[in-house]
């Protein structure tokens, strides 16, 4: 099996699952109890919080745990929208972002708030001048995509922020998740006040994630409750789950120093191959783009019916990205980067995680001229 999904999740590391277990065994007590167990689970918390902060170079009090990238985007851009409305009412995204950041987005105008969507260039990549350029008095936030999920371009966060630290009143929230431990990104330097990153995108488990908040910045919390994590996420903390998210990230970091190079040199070997096949137009760009992910579009041939006849050969991919694959909807992404619909209509996504070799290159590549010559044929059989 070849599995080449994994900006869609990824499986997790065989230590991830004995500490989620050997957790969820022996310290299954709620981390709020006063008796023993639950002051055992309370460490366990703590040292995990403490582990990430070290991680992402920040404070273990601006570690928020939460159930994953969709809950992170929404606390921190639905609570700054409802903690600082009465300064202003206007928001700044992009074109390209998640469909977690663009839904609460939608939601919010819905509700009277104004939202800019930032256009990007033809390979996926926003100016800081038009961010610049579409800020208001009223602009309470600017949300920024740091990795795009479906063809991987690197959003400038540093040039951004820096910028922003001219308009001290306006926050900037970075969606971190398909770029922790792939892509380094310093939050301080960056000048980031809000970051979100999701385990299962780093070989930990689904339903576990963190919002870094920024010391100082304020939000309302979205869940009522018993103020958890710092009052502004309430609920039972999944102990064993975070526990795991923590150990997940420490071998998800190691391994990025061990094999970032040979990830990125795989990816290029692959765009080459892919470029060489008539019909396929690849629209990762080879600079500015994150090590793991190749999004490219076949010409006469639908994308659902690609990703089957691939599977037919144990090889594994998506089309858009998982949380919209299923709509049967062109590339979001592919459309504001000035792709013709058709094209975007017929988009696949490769994503490589760090167990892939450079001997898979070939194999992976004369799997899609395979599958992509039977289903060229079936489509002359079928005009």
């Amino acid at each position: 099996m070849m599995y080449l999904d994994n900006s869609a999740t990824t499986k997790p590391f065989p230590e991830v699952l004995q500490s989620f277990m050997k957790v969820a065994n022996d310290y299954f007590g709620n981390p709020s109890s006063l008796h023993g167990l639950g002051m055992q689970a309370e460490r366990l918390l703590t040292q995990a919080r403490e582990q990430i902060a070290r991680l992402l170079e920040v404070k273990p009090t601006e570690v928020i745990f939460t159930s994953g990238g969709t809950e992170g985007n929404n606390l921190a851009i639905k609570g700054v929208a409802w903690q600082h409305q009465q300064r202003g009412r206007h928001m700044i995204t992009t074109a390209i972002e998640h469909p977690s950041v663009t839904e609460a987005c939608k939601q919010l105008e819905q509700l009277g708030f104004q939202v800019t969507y930032v256009p990007v260039d033809e390979r996926g990549i926003v100016s800081p001048t038009h961010i610049e350029q579409a800020l208001r008095d009223d602009t309470i936030l600017v949300s920024v995509m740091h990795v795009n999920n479906e063809v991987g371009s690197i959003q400038p966060i540093e040039q951004i922020g820096m910028l922003l630290k001219k308009y001290p009143k306006v926050l900037f929230h970075v969606d971190g998740v398909q770029g922790a431990a792939k892509v380094p990104l310093h939050l301080k330097r960056a000048n980031v006040d809000l970051y979100t990153i999701s385990a299962h995108k780093f070989h930990g488990l689904k339903g576990a994630g963190v919002l870094y908040v920024r010391e100082g910045v304020r939000l309302s919390p979205l869940l009522s409750g018993g103020a958890q994590e710092m009052q502004l996420r309430s609920g039972t903390e999944n102990v064993a789950a975070i526990v795991a998210m923590a150990k997940a990230l420490r071998l998800s970091v190691e391994k990025y120093h061990e094999s970032s190079a040979r990830l990125g040199e795989m990816k290029r070997a692959l765009i080459e191959r892919l470029q060489a096949i008539e019909g396929i137009v690849v629209h990762t760009p080879f600079e500015q783009s994150a090590p793991h992910i190749i999004h490219f579009s076949l010409e006469g041939v639908k994308s659902e019916a690609f990703v089957h006849e691939l599977e037919k050969q144990h090889v594994y991919v998506s089309t858009t990205s998982a949380c919209s694959s299923r709509k049967k909807a062109p590339s979001k992404t592919l459309l504001a980067m000035g792709v013709e619909k058709m094209r975007a209509e017929r988009s696949i996504r490769i994503s490589l995680s760090y167990e892939q070799q450079m001997e898979h290159i070939p194999i992976i590549v004369e799997a899609i001229e395979r599958a992509y010559e039977r289903l060229k044929i079936v489509a002359r059989g079928t005009k």
